[in-house]
């Protein structure tokens, strides 16, 4: 293996907590024990960089391996020996009971088919997760042959176990330090890496779904969904990575084992793990009539009630499932949340709960090529500093660096800033560490995209209070206030109800003796120096006139238009986008404009606007003689409205039934009061 600079850098800050990855797939369906266990014993024996060392641990790992772990058909051997040698060592997953007729409590171990295990109290209520689903540990298996003479009795029994998973309270802090020695992207890659992906073989979308993937695992009560094809590893971080998260595979779901039972007092899943994930939740179903309710309280507040009793818990509640369709089909017949069970998919209350929906549909179905062969922090240690990190908190210490939109309720404010939370935590897991722009910057964009795509499935399913979903944001006191939308909703080319940024306007030529009317975008980007340059290579001569009609407008109006800024003080980028036949771009002067002064004011045109017009040198307003056919061009792309000049009015007296009930017509009597009507408010 060739060492990069992330490898060197992992080795020389986190020496005994790194793993060759490519060594923990040898293990990977080899053994009956999940990935971290392997990782635990080669985080032990194979922390190094030393091919020699590495060599030696990994013959110590087989070896305990083979001689640890009950495969299928070996475990009458391993009853044997315990028989023979009065004890046996084991890895298996260790859960208990209470039986009451005999008030004594029982281990169960399932690769050894052993239900009657005599095991301590005080073994169990130091590790009460045995009670809940179980875990894995090294048990000591002991035999006692008088007790087996006896009528009934128990002959086997838990000597020792120890859990495997990292104890360490040191860890965080080591985790800590050593980030400092990565750049944000570096430490990306890293973590990455550690839970067995190569990030070089992902795109920049893939990778950050993947690290959204691990926000449950560091904040609180933090609910998520993720719904896309098959293969994609959508339950591998739930199952193999972290044994503070349980799986619970689709099928009926308990509330006494998820919440508590009402009978014994026992606390359930989400009180002793930080996550709880329900894998092919299309099949999952709860065994009472109030489970969802009682779901639902729970992922509201964090707390279910027992009688009188309310009862907290941090556990957060992920879903993962398959659609059986895309997702253009999906959106086409329905809404996102389609392959969620009955009870749940048409469920606005439940869905407002959740606070992330993940694209799963972004990530490419697993193959060998994804998975990396370097170095990554073993799983018990980055387990354990994703647990401390839960007792941390991100969000109020950048809320004040970040404005949120208007469009964003209560619970979507929640939502966006757990999210943040969790990303920061990932990226800079040090609280103290002073949070960089664009790291910031990032995480919110990310919250905002996954948090949205919740308020759209519920604005689908038809309910008026979900009607605004244009979530933006500002960073700093005078920041540029943007528009994130959810990528599925809306392609390049798509005249969607969001915003474009500032500089950015759609625009409809009017055409002429050699061609139609047409759709364009025009871009512009600002910058220090002077004039306009219009990036297009050839400039077509009308566009350019154009271009230079709205720069003298904007220089002659300015007072007007953008109040104290200089425009001559800055650099106008210009670029020109046909999206029809139409390639001219003649007649735009009056979109030009708007579009120069969006990007000076550095705000933005409201969404699904599209605007038609031409200025003269003098400011005056040319006449739109096609005023029908702009407007019909105008409903043909879904502009939601058109602004136009106030000439055009009697020309749109003659506009269809239909068109008209489909557009918005804004009038304009000059350049100030277009600009004043495209402008978002």
């Amino acid at each position: 293996m060739n060492l990069d600079i992330i490898d060197r850098l992992a080795a020389s800050v986190f020496e005994g907590y790194l793993v060759r990855k490519d060594l923990a797939g040898q293990f990977k369906g080899q053994y009956p024990v999940p990935t971290y266990v392997g990782e635990f014993l080669l985080g032990r024996y194979c922390a190094s960089t030393d091919e020699e060392e590495i060599r030696e641990g990994l013959d110590v790992v087989q070896r305990l391996m083979n001689e640890r772990t009950v495969r299928a058909g070996t475990q009458e051997l391993f009853k044997a020996r315990a028989r023979e040698r009065g004890s046996v060592k084991l890895i298996d997953l260790v859960t208990a009971r209470l039986d009451a007729k005999t008030d004594a409590y029982l281990a169960e171990l399932p690769s050894l088919q052993l239900r009657d295990v005599r095991i301590t109290p005080e073994l169990v209520q130091e590790h009460e997760r045995m009670l809940t689903g179980g875990f894995y540990a090294e048990v000591e298996l002991e035999y006692d042959a008088v007790i087996a003479a006896e009528k009934s009795g128990r002959p086997f029994g838990v000597a020792s176990l120890r859990p495997i998973q990292l104890s360490k309270r040191s860890a965080l802090t080591e985790l800590a330090q050593g980030r400092a020695a990565f750049t944000s992207e570096q430490w990306k890659a890293l973590l990455l890496r550690s839970v067995g992906f190569e990030p070089e073989a992902l795109s920049e979308r893939a990778r950050d779904v993947l690290l959204l993937r691990m926000v449950p695992f560091v904040e609180r009560n933090y609910n998520a969904v993720e719904l896309g094809p098959r293969g994609t590893g959508k339950s591998h971080l739930y199952q193999q990575v972290s044994p503070y998260a349980h799986l619970v595979s689709g099928g009926k779901a308990s509330v006494a084992r998820m919440f508590v039972n009402n009978s014994t007092g026992q606390r359930g899943l989400v009180t002793q793990y930080d996550v709880v994930c329900f894998d092919e939740v299309s099949g999952v179903s709860f065994d009472q009539k109030d489970g969802v309710n009682i779901m639902k309280g729970y992922m509201e507040s964090g707390e279910f009630s027992r009688g009188r009793e309310s009862i907290r818990a941090d556990g957060g509640v992920v879903m993962v499932g398959n659609f059986d369709v895309d997702v253009t089909h999906q959106q086409r017949t329905g809404h996102l949340f389609g392959p969620m069970p009955p009870e749940m998919r048409d469920d606005t209350a439940l869905m407002d709960r959740i606070h992330a929906y993940l694209p799963g549909w972004d990530v490419p179905k697993l193959h060998a090529g994804l998975f990396t062969g370097h170095f990554g922090l073993v799983s018990d240690f980055l387990a354990e500093c994703w647990h401390q990190l839960r007792f941390q908190g991100r969000w109020h210490g950048v809320a004040h660096r970040v404005r949120l939109g208007g469009a964003l309720s209560g619970r979507d404010t929640t939502a966006v800033g757990r999210t943040v939370s969790g990303l920061l935590k990932l990226v800079s897991p040090d609280e103290a560490a002073e949070i960089e722009d664009a790291d910031l910057e990032w995480a919110v964009r990310l919250a905002l995209e996954v948090r949205r795509r919740v308020k759209e499935q519920q604005k689908r399913i038809g309910s008026a209070e979900f009607r605004n979903t244009h979530f933006s944001y500002q960073l700093g006191e005078e920041g540029v206030e943007r528009f994130v939308t959810t990528p599925e909703l809306q392609s390049d080319d798509a005249i969607g109800t969001d915003p474009l940024p500032p500089g950015q306007v759609w625009a409809l030529g009017t055409g002429g003796l050699d061609e139609h009317a047409g759709l364009y975008r025009i871009d512009v980007t600002e910058g220090p120096g002077s004039g306009v340059r219009v990036l297009n290579n050839p400039v077509p001569r009308p566009f350019q006139e154009s271009i230079r009609f709205a720069e003298q407008n904007l220089y002659a109006q300015a007072r007007f238009l953008v109040g104290e800024r200089d425009p001559r003080q800055h650099e106008y980028s210009v670029q020109l986008r046909a999206f029809d036949s139409a390639r001219s771009g003649s007649s735009l002067g009056l979109p030009a404009l708007l579009a120069l002064c969006s990007v000076l004011l550095g705000r933005s045109l409201r969404g699904g606007l599209i605007v038609a017009g031409h200025l003269n040198l003098g400011g005056g307003l040319d006449p739109v003689y096609n005023a029908v056919d702009l407007a019909e061009l105008a409903a043909e792309k879904q502009a939601a409205a058109l602004l136009v000049p106030i000439s055009a009015r009697k020309q749109l007296n003659d506009l269809s039934d239909d068109v008209a009930a489909r557009l918005t017509l804004l009038y304009y009597t000059d350049a100030r009061d277009a600009l004043l009507k495209a402008l978002v408010e």
